[in-house]
């Protein structure tokens, strides 16, 4: 999803000619494309036998739906169970957290 938002339209040569490290097969990346079009992630343009897909949903969209999907199936729909896990992980820190909660403060 990263190089479509990239590119906005592409190829799945496009796609793949992006890609840095560990190059799988045309098909392969062919295969995961059309698997974001199923889930509605991506359209397509066709131009003969060749397609050219491009997004249809934002970054954002995308990121909210993953993070309330994550939030509902591995934290049980608690987003006080996430945050502990991120601390406990060491993945955020105390200073962080105040952050957060002053913007939470300054919403109300």
């Amino acid at each position: 999803m990263h190089i479509l938002w990239k590119l906005e339209k592409a190829f799945v040569k496009d796609v793949l000619s992006e890609v840095k490290d560990d190059k799988p097969h045309y098909n392969t990346y062919s295969t995961i494309i059309r698997n974001l079009e199923d889930k509605g992630y991506v359209g397509h343009t066709a131009f003969g036998n060749t397609h050219q897909y491009f997004p249809v949903i934002t970054k954002e969209e995308y990121r909210t739906g993953f993070m309330s999907n994550a939030i509902e199936h591995y934290f049980g729909n608690s987003y006080k169970s996430m945050v502990s896990f991120f601390a406990r992980e060491e993945k955020i820190s105390a200073e962080e957290l105040r952050e957060i909660l002053d913007m939470i403060e300054k919403r109300k």
